[in-house]
Formats: structure tokens, sequence, C-alpha cells
């Protein structure tokens, strides 16, 4: 990827953020980006593996079945941090459009902080399903934990928090980190 991210805020959209702020958010993008690049990957090979070999010895892969419950959460939350960072996760505006650029800038501030503590809320209340989940094995998997899957949990929401967080910080300096636009209805 060359230049900046399209995500990151420009001159001409106000004050940019610091750099490392700008930073956090753009390694949480790849981060997600990233993952969902591999989910995918593993979860078509393995599906493709399968298919193969039950056509060709009429037996699959007893693993193709069960890694969807491992990999799917990851895909899932690797979306919804990219989602975040390019602000394109469901949006209603009728409030913010109706206001002037300050008002619209409180109502993002306010929805941030927001954000920011429901986010830290579930990532809080994950962990005793987690600690609980790290003793429920996949056996098709090797006896892979559970764990991996719920883990998830914390990437995702907790990406979420970091985004909002360095959202946050670069409004009360003054600055934008990422453009929040809501582009027509895509439903």
């Amino acid at each position: 990827m060359t230049g900046p991210a399209p995500t990151v805020a420009n001159q001409k959209d106000g004050r940019p953020a610091p750099p490392i702020l700008r930073s956090i958010v753009s390694t949480l993008e790849i981060s997600g980006q990233l993952i969902c690049v591999v989910t995918l990957v593993v979860l078509f090979v393995g599906l493709m593996a399968n298919v193969i070999l039950r056509y060709a010895s009429g037996r699959g892969l007893d693993w193709a079945y069960d890694i969807h419950a491992i990999l799917l959460p990851w895909m899932i939350a690797g979306g919804v941090v990219i989602a975040t960072v390019q602000s394109r996760n469901i949006a209603i505006t009728i409030l913010p459009d109706l206001l002037s650029p300050a008002g619209k800038r409180i109502v993002f501030l306010v929805a941030s902080v927001l954000t920011l503590v429901i986010s830290l809320i579930v990532v809080w209340s994950s962990f005793p399903i987690i600690k609980a989940a790290q003793y429920q094995r996949i056996s098709a998997l090797g006896g892979i934990s559970q764990l991996w899957g719920y883990a998830s949990l914390i990437y995702g929401f907790g990406g979420i928090a970091m985004i909002c967080l360095c959202d946050v910080i670069a409004a009360l300096m003054g600055h934008t980190l990422r453009r929040v636009e809501v582009a027509s209805s895509l439903s």
C-alpha cells in the first residue's frame, strides 16, 4: 500500500491527528485486513480440499468441518475493525445532518465515548466466557481449545475501543483522525 490510507484525514479535512494516533489506527486496519485474508484463504482451501478428497476418495478432512468455529469469529472481528476504521458501519445520520459543524463534532465525540465504553464492557464481560471456553476442545482439530475462537471478541471489540479512544483524543486536541462521512445507504 502506498501513500496514506484513504481513511486517515488529510490536510483539507482539518488538522491531521498526531502521527502516533494515525499509526495506531492504520496498524489496526492492516491487522484486520490480514486477519480477513488469512481466514478466508484457510477456509476456502480447507473447504476445497475437503470437497476434492470427498469426491476422490469418499472421505473428507475431519478438521474442515470444524475449522470455521475458530476462523469465522476472527474473520468477523477483522471485518468489524476494518469497518470501524473506514467509518463503514451502520449509522443513522438524521441528527448530525441537522447540526452545525460544532454540533456534529459534539455528537461524534459523544458517540465515540459511548462506543468506547460499550466496547470495553464487552471486552470485560468476555473474560469469563473465554475462561470457560479454554476447557472446551474441538477434537477434529487436534483438541484445539474453543478459547481461540472466543479470543476474537477481545481483538474485535478491543480494536473498536482503541479506534474510538484515538478518535476521542484527536477530537479533544482539535484534530481530525478519520474522515467520518456517511454515504448514501446501500440498503
